[in-house]
């Protein structure tokens, strides 16, 4: 069963949200901060985080550049939910790292597709991909690319 967790400060929208993925199978639960987000993301990492952008004290476009930042959460499959519905908001957050745009008011039926819809793109992938190991399995081994050897006039 997939682990939800959804950061938004309005603790309604956060709860309906909650139920609507309880009903359609996922864990879930909810924080209203991004600060409690940070911290719940590092304790117990979750499968999806549907982060809100405008909160109060660190946005939620902070709270998503720093995970794309962090060698043990880069990885961590983000979709922006958020009262905020302009085009340029959108393009800003998938720029910003983030798989996918939900805008507030939603329906729970789009919700529900859309958290599916993330989850069958990831497909069998790990939950997480250690960095340095994937830059680099053997670290004894420093392999160059052929084309490194190339030089282009």
């Amino acid at each position: 069963m997939a682990r939800i967790l959804i950061a938004d400060d309005d603790e309604l929208i956060a709860e309906l949200a909650s139920e609507v993925l309880i009903d359609a199978g996922y864990a879930c639960g909810w924080v209203t901060t991004a600060a409690a987000a940070w911290t719940c993301v590092q304790k117990k990492r979750p499968d999806l985080l549907l982060l809100d952008q405008s909160m109060p004290g660190e946005s939620g476009m902070t709270l998503l550049r720093r995970l794309r930042q962090s060698s043990a959460l880069y990885d961590l499959p983000v979709m922006m939910f958020t009262a905020m519905n302009g085009e340029q908001d959108q393009l800003q957050a998938i720029y910003a790292g983030a798989q996918d745009f939900l805008s507030k008011p939603f329906e729970p039926a789009d919700l529900v597709a859309r958290v599916r819809r993330i989850f069958k793109l990831r497909g069998d992938r790990p939950r997480h991909v250690d960095l340095r190991t994937a830059v680099n399995p053997d670290p004894h081994r420093a392999v160059l690319p052929v084309e490194a050897y190339r030089r282009v006039l």
